[in-house]
């Protein structure tokens, strides 16, 4: 029996790394399932694995071991099943750009409930710098203070000008990081920006609709001169919060309104309705964003067919 790790998931067949460096293309033995959950992927880029030849010199994967965490979203096209989007992850990168294509805050903020959820750190990349006028630069700079006040780490890069790349380059040192974010903005170009001898193919932007064209197709993880390992995912065009946060512990994953909500009058407040609630008394006094409060109650509110942006 031999181990590894896997750096790429096509669906059915997983390329994975051994303890060597060989590169062995395995498929699973059996069905393995996480918590229960029905997922598209029950083996995803990250994981490390059991697996042994085949007569075709083919590996069988017949073990996942123990993960640390995982990111997961709920499917896009089915409800009732989930995604796996990469496993073992030290930090988690989501690639923004607010214009050619929109990255919404409702997206961000469902992201980042999910990492908190499951105890991954996220840094925010605004990409793309050298696209922004004076009036989009003001309008980014809004965003990026939001998120930072509430402990967020914002980097602002260009990965055309190379601009904030050794900043990037660092923190993806010796770690294994993951890069999320709708297609078109950018995380390949970042990825071939810190290690430019991998080539990533990059895509277009629609003219039709400003949305990014797939060009990733599936996760794959690639290791980097500074000795971390970046795991490139195809784009996300929406992000689904999965069953497994309820709502009532929905604040939990907001640091902001959760340090505001000791002072509530009730142990069970919601934030919404109830009197005497010291999230939405924070919210009126401008110390909780108005624009975060309002994607904590779109999460919170919506029913499970909703769970989409």
């Amino acid at each position: 029996m031999s181990r590894g790790i896997v750096i790429k998931s096509t669906g059915s067949w997983y390329s994975v790394k051994d303890t060597v460096g060989e590169i062995i293309d395995c498929r699973i033995k059996g069905k393995f399932r996480i918590k229960g959950f029905k997922t598209t992927n029950p083996i995803s880029v990250g994981d490390n694995v059991d697996f042994q030849l085949d007569s075709d010199n083919k590996g069988v994967i017949s073990k996942i071991h123990e993960r640390k965490n995982y990111i997961i979203r709920k499917s896009t096209n089915l409800s009732k099943q989930y995604h796996i989007i990469a496993s073992n992850i030290d930090n988690a990168f989501i690639v923004i750009t607010l214009f050619n294509p929109t990255t919404t805050t409702a997206f961000i903020d469902r992201f980042l409930v999910t990492a908190e959820a499951h105890g991954i750190k996220t840094t925010l990349i605004f990409n793309k710098l050298d696209l922004y006028n004076d009036e989009q630069l003001k309008i980014l700079n809004q965003i990026i203070d939001i998120y930072t006040k509430v402990g967020y780490y914002c980097l602002k890069v260009s990965a055309k000008d190379k601009y904030n790349i050794d900043i990037l380059d660092k923190l993806t040192s010796n770690k294994t990081n993951l890069f999320a974010g709708h297609s078109g903005t950018g995380k390949s170009s970042l990825v071939n920006s810190i290690a430019p001898d991998l080539c990533l193919k990059i895509g277009d932007i629609s003219e039709s609709h400003y949305k990014g064209k797939h060009t990733t197709t599936f996760a794959e993880m690639f290791q980097m001169p500074n000795k971390g390992y970046i795991i490139d995912t195809p784009g996300i065009k929406g992000f689904g919060i999965i069953s497994e946060i309820k709502k009532e512990e929905l604040h939990y994953y907001y640091p902001e309104i959760f340090k505001e909500s000791k002072d509530c009058l009730y142990n069970n407040c919601t934030h919404n309705h109830e009197p005497n609630c010291a999230v939405k008394d924070a919210v009126a006094e401008g110390i909780i964003s108005e624009i975060r409060y309002i994607n904590y109650l779109t999460i919170m509110l919506d029913d499970d067919s909703k769970h989409r942006i």
